[in-house]
């Protein structure tokens, strides 16, 4: 098992990793809209939270020398449905792919709007 760590993406927030590899399989914690460089919630639009967050999960991947090609499995979490449609109009650009997926509604910590997690094969 190897535990996977950039500081291109934010620090956890919490007891956990920002990914972990296991028999080829990389399993990335949650990513929210953090900017890594001022560890600050990004504010704006929920386009913007989103492509923030997906530039967090890219960075992960990266360290764990895959792509988002590599990913599997996605689980997203929007803090308002109604924000669906905006959301998926920036994620289709990126997990063209299309890994199976879930997308629920929760409430977010530190106030986000969206959190995705993945799955990636190496």
């Amino acid at each position: 098992m190897s535990i996977i760590y950039t500081k291109d993406a934010p620090n956890p927030v919490g007891p956990y990793s920002q990914a972990i590899i296991k028999n080829g399989f990389i399993f990335c914690s949650g990513q929210i809209g953090i900017n890594p460089e001022t560890n600050e919630l990004i504010t704006g639009s929920i386009e913007d939270e989103t492509l923030q967050v997906i530039k967090n999960v890219n960075a992960v991947l990266k360290a764990a020398g895959v792509g988002f090609e590599n990913v599997v499995k996605t689980t997203c979490f929007l803090d308002d449905m109604n924000d669906f449609q905006a959301f998926n109009n920036i994620y289709a650009k990126f997990f063209v792919s299309n890994p199976s997926r879930s997308c629920v509604q929760a409430k977010l910590p530190k106030g986000a709007r969206v959190e995705i997690e993945v799955i990636a094969f190496k």
